[in-house]
């Protein structure tokens, strides 16, 4: 794997924390947001979006323009890299997401009549979030709603399977998984395909409610990080890799290299697969992009949970 080393420059903006909630909000119906800085944002070519700690991060790709904030978690950049949608913890317990313009500083909480709805994922154009929810049958379903606030849906609603770990397949399908089986909804929310994921990917993998499955771009293959038996020294709890199944021959090669863990991962539509990875002493992630063959860069040399845009 080849290492390009760039370190994050020091053009930051930093904006303010969270505004507390009040006490008397309904669900739903969160006040708390991130205080935007009023330095004009425009023409900065975000490219990704990352954990850092306790705050995000915006950033070009080169690393030399950002801007980031506390309070937040999710980041989730929209592929055209002028928006970026997150989650909101406030005082009250609720967990919301709400979309920031990068550009206008303006924000915008996703109404759900919920409370507990977090790690946005957007459709290919931008125009529609999928995330996942806690529904009133409580269980974990996927809802999506468009970014105007309106067309929301929670898909496969009446069922009794809670439904993990959103992406999505292509501009009118999703997909979702329960630790066993891999489901494919189109967003009115029909349920159109239902198969056990070891038929993807085989016996040999460990599946979590926080791995997730993205296809590539020409649907010929499936991306995924899971738990493998690798015995690392030092790493506490089980280690996880990334990996890409062929569908046609079922043939899993792994993406990322041995002695790492990883326990993140985002693929775009154009392909790029981000990933976060933590090498021995496994205390502290780095940020890498892939080709679906993988030939990897690091890009950020302190993050998790990165997203990526389009080229």
């Amino acid at each position: 794997m080849r290492k390009c080393n760039i370190k994050i420059a020091s053009i930051t903006i930093f904006i303010c924390g969270l505004l507390s909630a009040c006490s008397n909000e309904k669900p739903g119906e969160n006040t708390s947001k991130a205080i935007l800085d009023t330095v004009s944002l425009s023409n900065k070519n975000f490219a990704l979006a990352y954990q850092d700690g306790g705050k995000i991060v915006a950033t070009s790709i080169d690393t030399m323009k950002q801007i980031s904030f506390g309070g937040a978690s999710d980041p989730a950049i929209s592929p055209d890299g002028n928006k970026l949608a997150y989650t909101v913890n406030d005082t009250a317990g609720h967990r919301t997401i709400w979309v920031a313009d990068m550009e206008n500083k303006s924000q915008l909480q996703l109404r759900v009549n919920n409370d507990n709805y977090y790690q946005a994922v957007w459709s290919p154009s931008g125009n529609i979030i999928a995330f996942n929810i806690f529904s009133e049958a409580k269980l974990w379903k996927i809802g999506v709603i468009k970014t105007d606030n309106t067309g929301f849906v929670v898909l496969d609603s009446k069922s009794p399977n809670n439904i993990y770990a959103p992406t999505w397949k292509n501009e009118i399908e999703l997909i979702g998984h329960d630790l066993t089986n891999i489901y494919t909804f189109n967003i009115s929310g029909k349920l159109i395909d239902t198969k056990p994921i070891i038929s993807f990917i085989g016996k040999d993998f460990s599946i979590a409610s926080s791995n997730r499955f993205f296809y590539s771009k020409d649907g010929k293959k499936l991306i995924f990080n899971a738990g493998n038996t690798d015995v690392l020294d030092g790493l506490t709890g089980p280690s996880e890799a990334v990996y890409s199944v062929d569908l046609a021959n079922k043939k899993v090669e792994r993406i990322s290299p041995k002695g790492m863990h990883v326990a993140y991962i985002f693929v775009t539509a154009d392909d790029r697969i981000f990933y976060s990875g933590a090498e021995k002493p496994f205390k502290e992630s780095k940020i890498y992009v892939s080709d679906l063959k993988g030939n990897a860069k690091l890009v950020v040399d302190k993050g998790t949970n990165p997203t990526g845009t389009l080229k």
